[in-house]
């Protein structure tokens, strides 16, 4: 089995997708978040018992309590931090884009995370609450000032990047897997906050709501990813279409044209022979002071015979006299 085929049980493709219903489930969901979003807004405004639990907590001070905690906890709070959770997710889910040739995993991504960006950004700046940190008055909700903590970030960050990966999930198995990672690790972004003091137990409450209504959001914004993803493909299209180089036509001559009859040869075109005399001459030009000797034919050369080729010597005698004795010497031809 290929690659490829495994992918769909992790992340969905676009001709899975139908129009979101609202089921018993989904309505249950929605309706309870909605009820938990408002009560704790309305619990802090009002300055109820929940704004003096958070104060209790942290008067507390966990971070004190147990000590042996707070490295392992500096390093797991980062599982909620944007920066880090959404460049592992991205990678994921880029490379399950690459595989199923389809661009919808980044689009929920990103559309999820700009939703979560708008929402949860904008009530930030809207209640400016003050972090326990920087508490002036004890028992107050520290509303209206130049915080930006009411909701959490971290919280609702981990909620909505890690529930990304069950929202995309196809298969029943997948999905459980994939809710009960992203559970656990929202849960416990927001209670290490709460450990280290930087949010009130409120602020984590209302991060974990405002993170599963983007997440519940999401079905109604499917029509518009899957127009996106058609835009971004046609431009992307039309990038490469500019950046591959366009050659001119070639035109093919036409029968019955001047280009089309064949050319034929005139004496002019035909190749030329150099004459003996003007290479003689270059040779003469460039050697003056080796005179020139005519060469001769073939029929007017010499032929000697065979043997030696070298000169007689007067000094020098026949072969036939090396072989007789020198005279005086020895027997004589009629010496016996």
């Amino acid at each position: 089995m290929r690659t490829d085929d495994k992918l769909p049980q992790v992340v969905g493709r676009p001709t899975d997708l139908v129009r979101p219903r609202m089921t018993r489930t989904r309505r249950w969901l929605l309706g309870s978040t909605l009820a938990v979003y408002a009560a704790t807004v309305i619990g802090v405004l009002t300055t109820s018992w929940l704004v003096q639990f958070d104060w209790q907590v942290m008067l507390f001070r966990p971070y004190k309590q147990w000590p042996q905690f707070h490295t392992f906890l500096d390093y797991f709070v980062v599982m909620g931090q944007r920066g880090p959770t959404a460049v592992a997710v991205t990678a994921w889910l880029g490379w399950c884009c690459h595989k199923q040739r389809t661009m919808r995993p980044l689009l929920v991504l990103g559309t999820s995370l700009l939703l979560l960006n708008i929402t949860v950004g904008a009530v930030k700046l809207g209640f400016g609450r003050l972090g326990p940190h920087y508490a002036t008055t004890v028992g107050s909700s520290e509303m209206w000032g130049n915080g930006d903590i009411f909701p959490s970030g971290h919280t609702a960050n981990a909620v909505v990047t890690w529930g990304v990966l069950a929202y995309l999930a196809t298969t029943p198995r997948a999905r459980r897997v994939a809710s009960v990672i992203a559970a656990v690790f929202a849960f416990g972004v927001g209670m290490t906050t709460v450990y280290l003091g930087t949010h009130w137990v409120s602020d984590v409450v209302l991060g974990w709501a405002a993170g599963v209504l983007v997440l519940l959001a999401l079905p109604w914004l499917e029509p518009s990813m899957a127009r996106a993803e058609v835009l971004l493909r046609a431009l992307l299209r039309k990038v490469r279409e500019r950046q591959v180089p366009k050659l001119p036509p070639v035109s093919l001559p036409v029968a019955g044209s001047a280009l089309a009859a064949p050319r034929v040869a005139r004496d002019d075109d035909l190749p030329t022979r150099e004459t003996v005399g003007v290479a003689a001459a270059h040779v003469a030009e460039a050697r003056p002071h080796h005179p020139l000797r005519p060469h001769p034919l073939r029929a007017e050369r010499v032929v000697t015979p065979g043997g030696s080729r070298r000169p007689p010597h007067a000094d020098r005698l026949p072969h036939t006299d090396r072989l007789r004795p020198p005279a005086g010497r020895g027997r004589t031809a009629t010496g016996g």
